[in-house]
């Protein structure tokens, strides 16, 4: 028997490998699968802090009628350099773990998200009413956590390092040669019939963006990798392949991040949250087996149980991000007095005018639409009354402005 150090690279015999030196490799390869889950949770924790607090920012500054921009706040440039701490850890995370354990842990950011807003909003619920709302999101939550174990525990354990040559050999192998044919055949179909037969359908405008995101995925491990395999002594920026994943990478991230915010404008962000997370795993995972090679020597026992991690915790994050929307009045401003240390809007006369199109829901998972009725602002319906008879000048439409229900 032989056994293979990486694809593309030389075998060698079992014979000269001791049993010490297997456990010693197997050791390693589990504490640099441990770093690279503890940096990727890291990372996607830190970022949903960031955007959180980079809503909560936004909303106080129209709270309290301050002219500022919000670039000039505070606690805006802190979520932003808390967000760039964040995609750090999980680009860094890309250099330890495999590929197709990195991905799934994204559902961590699902999870906090779901956490930050229920504590952040801090809405006037009676525990019933609270427990009511909340349980199938403290079930996602329990379901995701358990689903994030499977994957740390089960995940491939293939550790290659990451080089011009290796990287280059698996770049122009048939079965990533097939598999890029094949995606680039699918995305553009999926382009044309979301361009030209007008197929506005999440699905579609996901599946374009996780699309790009498998190839963005690849080339973010390879380049991180390579950074990691210089710093460590051994340059690989001297490799023409090094620029072409950099540029790829820009590249595909750019697209996605243009598919979502056409996503954001026609549906709910929880909706893109579940799918976009379902859809991008799935084929991530796909890509990184297909190109990295990150399940081979892997039994089947551990296949099995990182896929019932990976439906897990698709099940968990569908539970977490379930959009209830209920039925309201059409409102003509929205209340802020929701959030923390917000002053009352209706109170002293103060109305916001939002964008319809436009929504505050990032970060949190939570929409303006869901805001228990004790905080609904005053509605405006229409009442049509007849002319009179002689000629009145009484106007067609007569606008009642209704109080706030106590």
């Amino acid at each position: 028997m032989e056994r293979a150090n990486g694809p593309g690279l030389q075998l060698q015999p079992l014979a000269t490998l001791s049993v010490p030196q297997l456990a010693h490799e197997d050791s390693f390869s589990y504490k640099e699968n441990l770093i690279g889950a503890l940096l990727a949770i890291f990372g996607h924790l830190v970022i949903s802090i960031a955007l959180n607090l980079q809503k909560y920012s936004h909303i106080r500054l129209v709270g309290c009628k301050d002219h500022r921009a919000y670039f000039k706040t505070k606690t805006w440039w802190c979520g932003l350099f808390l967000l760039f701490l964040g995609e750090l850890g999980v680009f860094s995370a890309y250099a330890f773990a495999p590929l197709s354990l990195i991905v799934p842990l994204g559902a961590v950011s699902v999870i906090a998200s779901a956490i930050i807003g229920i504590i952040f909003i801090k809405e006037k619920w009676k525990p019933k009413d609270f427990l009511r709302r909340y349980v199938l999101s403290f079930i996602g939550c329990g379901l995701a956590i358990v689903g994030t174990y499977l994957l740390i525990t089960f995940g491939p354990n293939s550790h290659e390092t990451m080089t011009g040559e290796n990287i280059t050999k698996h770049l122009v192998s048939w079965p990533v040669l097939l598999y890029m044919l094949i995606e680039i055949i699918i995305f553009c179909l999926l382009l044309y019939f979301y361009k030209e037969r007008k197929a506005n359908y999440i699905v579609v405008i996901l599946l374009l963006a996780a699309l790009l995101g498998s190839m963005t995925v690849i080339t973010v491990k390879a380049v991180a990798g390579m950074v990691v395999v210089s710093i460590r002594g051994n340059l690989q920026l001297g490799y023409p392949i090094f620029y072409i994943m950099v540029v790829c990478m820009v590249a595909t991230a750019s697209f996605q991040a243009t598919f979502l915010t056409q996503a954001t404008q026609l549906y709910d962000a929880s909706q893109i949250a579940s799918i976009g997370y379902i859809l991008s795993t799935a084929i991530a995972i796909t890509a990184g087996a297909t190109f990295y090679l990150d399940f081979i020597g892997e039994d089947i026992l551990h296949i099995c149980m990182f896929a019932l991690g990976c439906l897990i915790a698709f099940l968990g994050v569908f539970l977490i991000t379930r959009n209830k929307r209920k039925s309201i009045f059409f409102e003509p401003y929205i209340s802020m007095d929701a959030m923390p240390s917000m002053q009352n809007l209706h109170d002293n006369g103060t109305a916001v005018q939002p964008e319809l199109k436009t929504s505050f829901s990032y970060g949190a998972l939570e929409n303006n639409d869901t805001i228990s009725e004790i905080y609904a602002p005053a509605t405006l319906p229409i009442v049509q009354e007849e002319h009179g008879s002689r000629g009145s000048s009484v106007p067609p439409y007569r606008v009642m402005e209704h109080g706030k229900r106590e």
